[in-house]
């Protein structure tokens, strides 16, 4: 990805001052510009780490939780419930994985309509050695200290609530 040319200006603060200008001071405007483009920023970031071993970022994770789970498996209802995902793209996600030997799945003995999703040795493999380069780039977030990193998921916690991703403890 070719990195784009530096402006003079920052062109989210611009556009922040003509929007007060046009329709009146409104703090959101800038702060979700902002969060939309640091999304961009990080997922081009993240997914140049992992293009190397076939991955994108959604694989990556799809692949992390499948090794914290119990016996390296869960189903697909399970992976789209922790991954706050619609079926389909876990599915696409999935299948992606088991075409390139990272996953397996199998029929769930537990619901005959129901599908596991197991790592392989392989996923493992690919899981670990992703982790140690996202981790050495921290994420991309190297810019930020331990505290500061804390103080952005704080931030957005609230949003995530509102936003049903779980009930507040």
């Amino acid at each position: 990805m070719p990195k784009p040319l530096s402006l003079p200006f920052d062109p989210i603060a611009r556009a922040d001052e003509l929007w007060t200008r046009h329709w009146g001071g409104v703090p959101s405007m800038g702060a979700i510009t902002s969060i939309m483009r640091a999304q961009q920023i990080l997922l081009g970031q993240v997914d140049a780490v992992v293009k190397p071993y076939g991955l994108t970022f959604a694989r990556y994770e799809a692949l992390v939780l499948l090794t914290f789970a119990k016996n390296g498996e869960l189903t697909m209802s399970k992976i789209g419930e922790r991954l706050m995902v619609h079926p389909t793209s876990v599915t696409n996600t999935v299948d992606r994985l088991v075409a390139s030997g990272l996953v397996a799945k199998r029929p769930n003995p537990n619901d005959g309509r129901g599908t596991l999703a197991s790592i392989t040795a392989k996923g493992r493999e690919i899981v670990e050695s992703a982790t140690r380069d996202l981790m050495a780039m921290d994420f991309g977030l190297s810019v930020y200290d331990e505290e500061e990193c804390g103080e952005i998921f704080a931030l957005l916690r609230p949003l995530r609530i509102a936003a049903g991703d779980f009930t507040s403890e």
